[in-house]
């Protein structure tokens, strides 16, 4: 395997938690699938979406957003939103990321984490 795979597939791993921080933080106003999309990507979440698309029913399926569709429009769109429990969830891996990240710079300094 290259060291450019190798990167990749570790990059992947990482950035792979921090959807789901990221698009329940975001779902706490409602919002649908494709400005989701647009939103993370924005922010330098590069998701496609037949990953997203696939994370949102799941988060739904755990209880952890609930959508409901709006037929206003001439184009009829699900709009998620996170719920108290899923607010609660995405607030615990928020502060779970800070500990982690302190954690990491801490051992960049040496002696620091002894």
């Amino acid at each position: 395997m290259t060291m450019d795979a190798t990167l990749s597939t570790h990059l992947q791993e990482l950035r792979r938690g921090t959807v789901v921080v990221a698009s329940l933080t975001v779902l706490r106003e409602p919002g649908y699938g494709y400005s989701l999309l647009e939103t993370l990507s924005a922010a330098g979440f590069e998701v496609e979406a037949n990953t997203l698309y696939p994370l949102l029913r799941r988060l739904e399926s755990q209880g952890l957003l609930t959508s409901s569709w709006n037929t206003d429009e001439a184009r009829p769109r699900k709009f998620y939103r996170t719920t108290e429990q899923g607010d609660a969830i995405a607030s615990a891996l928020r502060d779970e990321w800070a500990r982690l990240d302190k954690a990491v710079t801490d051992l960049e300094t040496p002696g620091s984490h002894q």
